[in-house]
This record gives structure tokens, C-alpha cells and sequence, in this order.
């Protein structure tokens, strides 16, 4: 069974690929995001490659196998049930819910997990709108992009937060811009570096472009 930091390297692998939009990490990027110096890293990543879990190109970066990958969407699918079964059963805060899940995405047992899922009836997307793999590995796409790229006169629907900070979730919640949410955008201002929007109550909310790009959207319709 894969201990605790290989599950925790390979699902970060991944999600970086997935940002990065490239197979290829490069081991800097990865040692940064592991909070760790290069040496640790390149150590860890060597033992994952012996294991057949990474291709390791010493110049190049690393990239997750077939097995790699498929280890690192089984534990993104533990760790989103248990935010929404954290959310939805247990009615913790989406905003504290994702440093618990951390730890027990390592220890919840395949057998409890698909009772949190069914109780849930099983969800598509996890609090933060993140899409939630499912047993077999197949994980939902979406046609989403960040709201500053929005244009004055777009509407669209939140679909992802993509910061986990406590105090901008909680910001945002305050806001109404939880995922779901109908926008419609009011303004672009390109010399303040911010955007306008207005919710279905009318409520205008400003955010600076910093904050705006962390807000996925995905398009409205109507249908």
C-alpha cells in the first residue's frame, strides 16, 4: 500500500500537470509546490520511478505513468468525498474542510468511501466545484476559464475555486460567489486591474484581477 507522501507527490504531480497544461513537470516547480529543497525531491521522485509510477528524465522533469496517474485520481477521489461528506453530512465551513481531508484522504478505507458516496448520491464535483473522480478513474471535463478574462456583458456560472486559503474562501462566501452562482459582468476595468459583477439580487461585487483569477467560471445557458 503507498505510503502517505507517495499518494500526497503523485497527486500534486498531477495537479500540476493539470494547471500547467503539459505532461512535463519540471522537478524545481515540484519541489516548490512540496514545500521541499530539490534534493528531497529528486530522492522521492527516483523511489516513485523505481516503483513505476513516474518516468523521471533527469534534464526534463517527471511525468506519471499510466499507474501514476491512476494512483494519484484515486486519492483526488478520497480526498474530494470526504470534503463534500465534511460540507454536506457533517455541516463543517467549505472553508476548513480541506486541511482535514488532507489527512484522511491517507486513511479512509475504499470500503467507508463508497458508503460516503452513495449517502452523497454520488456528487460530480466537491465543495469547491473540483470535479470528484470516480471509482473507474473517469473524471468530469469542463469548458471553464478564470472570470478576469471575462468580458463586460458576459454571463457565466462559478464553477471552481481554485484557492483553498481559509480566509478567501470565507471572503468570497460573504461575497455570493460560491460555485453555482449565476454572474452576469457589470465592467472590466483594465486601469484599476479589476472586475464588476452583479449576482441574480442585484448585489454588485468588485474584485481586483488577483482574486478574479481564481474564480473559474464556465458560460451560462439558459437551457
Amino acid at each position: 500500500m503507498p505510503t502517505s507522501t507517495v499518494e500526497n507527490y503523485v497527486k500534486q504531480i498531477y495537479l500540476q500537470q493539470q494547471e500547467r497544461g503539459t505532461d512535463l513537470l519540471p522537478m524545481g516547480q515540484l519541489a516548490t509546490v512540496m514545500n521541499v529543497v530539490p534534493g528531497t525531491a529528486t530522492a522521492m521522485v527516483k523511489t516513485l520511478a523505481e516503483s513505476g509510477l513516474v518516468q523521471y528524465e533527469p534534464r526534463g522533469g517527471i511525468r506519471l505513468t499510466e499507474g501514476g496517474t491512476r494512483l494519484a485520481l484515486h486519492v483526488l477521489r478520497r480526498h474530494r468525498i470526504i470534503e463534500a461528506f465534511l460540507v454536506d453530512v457533517l455541516g463543517l465551513d467549505w472553508s476548513e474542510v480541506h486541511d482535514e481531508a488532507e489527512l484522511l484522504e491517507h486513511v479512509v478505507s475504499d470500503k467507508v468511501l463508497d458508503r460516503m458516496d452513495a449517502l452523497l448520491n454520488h456528487p460530480q464535483y466537491d465543495p469547491h466545484g473540483d470535479p470528484i473522480p470516480t471509482s473507474q478513474g473517469d473524471i468530469a471535463e469542463q469548458s471553464i476559464s478564470q472570470m478576469i478574462d471575462c468580458k463586460a456583458g458576459d454571463q457565466a456560472i462559478v464553477a471552481r475555486v481554485s484557492d483553498q486559503d481559509p480566509e478567501f474562501l470565507q471572503y468570497i462566501e460573504r461575497h455570493g460567489l460560491i460555485p453555482g452562482t449565476q454572474i452576469y459582468v457589470t465592467s472590466v476595468n483594465t486601469w484599476a486591474d479589476s472586475i464588476e459583477v452583479r449576482l441574480p439580487n442585484e448585489t454588485a461585487v468588485v474584485l481586483g484581477s488577483n482574486a478574479a483569477a481564481k474564480i473559474l467560471v464556465r458560460p451560462y445557458s439558459s437551457d
